[in-house]
Order: C-alpha cells, then structure tokens, then sequence
C-alpha cells in the first residue's frame, strides 16, 4: 500500500518538477519531563507506512534518463537508546523492510539533502511546522542557491505540500478502505458496550474507560481523538471532554468516539436514552435529526456537491424545527436569517481518513466540491437546546442530540461504513434497557 502511494506522490511531482521532504512528526511534552505516546505525521504514514521519530523521506522523481528515487533518513540502531527508548529500525534495515531505496542517518540530512536536490527545480516541503528543520531545509537551499556557474539546475520554489499530496489522500484505495472498515468495526463494538453499560449513577468517566478498553483490545491503534461521553445538557456543548459527570435516568448521552486501525480513524455519534426511554421531546427532537441524517445520506453519491449534503440535511432540521414551534419563522426565512444557528451551529459533513478532520479541499475552483468514488465523508447532523435558553418551553432545554455515521463515496451511490451500530429509536430503546455491562475487573 505504501509503495503504491510512493508512486502516485513521484507520479505527481514529476509533472510538476519537483522533489519532496516530507517529515513525520517529533515527541511532544506532556507536562516537565513526560511526552505525550507518539503519532506520526499522516502525510509520512501515508507514504511510509514507518511509525519512528526523527524521520524523513525524501522523494525524487524521475528527470532525465535518471529513475525516481526514495530516500528515508532515520534514526541508527543504539543500543542504550533502545533499552530506554524501544527499538529502533536502524538504517541497515530499512530499505528491506519499507521498500524505499536508500537510507541514512538523519543527523546526515543537512550533509545529503544538496547532492539530492540538484537538478530539481522545485521542492515540496511544508515551511513552518518546525522552525529547526526549516533552518536545515532553508540553509541547504540557500546554499545552492548560492553557487556561481552550476552545471544543474536547483530548487528556486518550495510549494507547500497540501495540494499535491493532500489530494492524492483524499481518494482512498481498497487497502485503506479495508482498514477504515477494520476502524469502524471495532467502533461500533465499543458504542455498543457503552449502550448497554449507561445507567443511572454511572459516571460519564466510566463510560469513556469502557469504550476505549474495547477499542485497545480489539486492537485500535488509539482513540483517534479525544471521546466525548456527555450526558444531559453537557451534550449541548459540542467539544465537552470533561467526561466526570454522573449519569442521570432520563437525560440523554452523546458519545462521539472513534478508534484508529493502523492510524485510520472512525467518527461516531450516537444519542440514546439512560434508562431505555425516550421522553416524548426527546423522540420528537431525535426523530429529526434522524430524518435529516437519512435525508443527506441519501444525497450521497457521485456527482453530488460536497455542500448539497448539508443543505440537506439543513433543511429538514430547519422543517422539524418549525414544525415542533421552536422556530417560529417559516423554514425559507429561518435558514435566510440562520435564526436556526442558535440550535445548529455546526455543519454537516467533514473528510475522514488518517485525520479524523481529514485533508482534501472542499471547494474547487470557488465552487463546492463533487463527490466523487474513493471519497469518504462524515454526516453529523445535530439539534442543541441549551438549559438555559428561556426562548423555548423548559421541557426543550437540555437536550443535546447528535448522530454521526462515516460514508464511502462508491461508482454506484455509497456505503455506510458505521452501520452497524444502532440508531432507530426502537433499536436504541431496547438495546439500553437490555441488562448492565460494566467495565472489566
């Protein structure tokens, strides 16, 4: 998979004329001398599929009669550091194992990046992520710059690397795609658990602990961001990660986790009661937001626009809305004034993949994108009453509700990855009620 996605990455920069430096990330500090478990850079994993610090790949493509080349600088094998630190590939291995052509050490970059970039007119690289490298990077090219009489050419350009290599990832390939549904699978057994687990007294910290014990031991790499257990009003808050209140029967729980599979992520939102009942509001608002889910979802296919989707899935909030009297505009009026926001203030939809908010444009040529095959998206419509919003009834205020499902883009429509887990009313209502798991002992 890493080697295809090389060539499609060299494919690219050799019709652009340019060669490419892509860093993974470096350890961040969590607090004095602890870091916080390491992630690699998405754009290096896609292409390298190697989870180390300290690395670099370098892509040259083909000019000329010369072929394209990968080169990788990493870390050498230490066995002190390995004993404090875990084991490390080594610069002898590497081009076995990962597939690429040459490797050195990465404290030789500064030393080989030169001899590499001649001949190349241009380079990928993204300026500004880390202010060391880019005194390497920038060092180096100065330095080529300044040589008089040169028989090559050399970099005069650095272009960032999101619109080459951000594109290429938006499309997914089928190995991808069988870890995105690797990811989901083992997001959907963990919302299960908490479904059946959310009680009343339950503290909403529990809830997180067992769905990420089931995404670990079904062997997640990692949440793939930080989850969301909201009970009650706290769903009104979009981004809560408290996550230490207790639950209460009859309130509602939001929970918006995902797992990662080889650092491919899954979203999932799902609503449900604590106790197993809706309250006759609570199925109203729910009923809604379900509908306007069904509603985007349907949207989904080649040819749509990426923004179709939320209008969608706007305008059937927007109608249910009116229709319960918590708008009192018309809907063409609401969604005009955007007098709804103050119950919908987000939009629908985002890219996944090895990002949770993944990359990829979403407006082309100052139009909204078209959906296209390989594509994969989220649709999140919501309906958020704040407790303390004295414009509506008090039986409204509170109520928090959010269902998010993860959808492939295919030739022929689209396939919703996270369907398996429950959404219905009648499937949530007897799904909580059924008898209490509890996290393991």
């Amino acid at each position: 998979m890493y080697a295809a996605h090389r060539a499609r990455a060299l494919a690219a920069l050799e019709a652009r004329g340019a060669a490419a430096l892509v860093f993974t990330n470096t350890p961040k500090t969590r607090n004095h001398d602890a870091e916080y478990r390491f992630r690699p850079d998405s754009d290096f994993w896609w292409l390298t599929g190697f989870g180390e610090p300290e690395s670099a790949l370098l892509l040259l493509p083909a000019r000329g009669e010369k072929p394209a080349k990968t080169v990788l600088f990493l870390r050498e094998r230490n066995r002190d550091a390995e004993i404090w630190s875990g084991r490390r590939l080594g610069v002898e291995r590497a081009p076995e194992h990962l597939g690429v052509d040459e490797a050195y050490p990465i404290a030789e970059l500064d030393k080989k990046l030169a001899d590499f970039l001649k001949g190349h007119t241009k380079l990928v690289y993204r300026v500004g992520a880390d202010e060391s490298r880019d005194r390497i990077v920038l060092g180096v090219l100065s330095r080529l710059r300044a040589l008089a009489r040169q028989p090559e050419p050399v970099p005069q350009e650095v272009l960032d690397p999101a619109p080459l290599l951000h594109e290429l990832r938006l499309f997914k390939d089928e190995h991808e795609l069988d870890l995105m549904r690797r990811a989901a699978e083992i997001t959907a057994a963990g919302h299960i658990a908490a479904m059946k687990a959310a009680r009343d007294g339950v503290n909403e910290g529990e809830i997180e602990a067992l769905i990420e014990y089931e995404f670990r031991r079904r062997g997640a790499t990692a949440p793939a961001y930080g989850s969301i257990v909201a009970g009650g009003a706290n769903a009104c808050i979009l981004h809560y990660v408290e996550n230490d209140q207790p639950l209460r029967a009859g309130d509602l729980l939001l929970i918006d986790a995902g797992a990662e599979a080889d650092y491919y992520a899954c979203d999932i939102t799902r609503t449900f009661p604590i106790g197993g009942k809706f309250s006759a509001e609570q199925r109203a608002l729910y009923g809604v937001v379900l509908q306007a889910q069904h509603d985007a979802i349907a949207l989904s296919h080649p040819g749509a626009r990426f923004d179709a989707v939320h209008k969608r899935a706007l305008r059937t909030l927007v109608e249910g809305l009116c229709r319960l009297g918590l708008l009192v505009d018309t809907p063409d009026v609401a969604i005009e004034k955007e007098t709804y926001r103050r119950f919908y203030m987000h939009r629908t939809s985002h890219w996944l993949g090895l990002d949770v908010h993944d990359c990829g444009a979403y407006v082309v040529e100052r139009e909204s994108r078209t959906l296209e095959p390989g594509m994969v998206l989220t649709i999140e419509p919501g309906l958020y009453i704040a407790e303390d919003d004295d414009t509506v009834e008090p039986r409204w205020r509170g109520i928090g509700i959010r269902i998010e499902d993860d959808v492939l883009i295919t030739p022929s429509g689209h396939e919703i990855l996270t369907s398996a887990v429950p959404k219905s009313i009648a499937d949530l209502e007897r799904l909580c009620s059924s008898p209490a798991r509890t996290v393991p002992v």
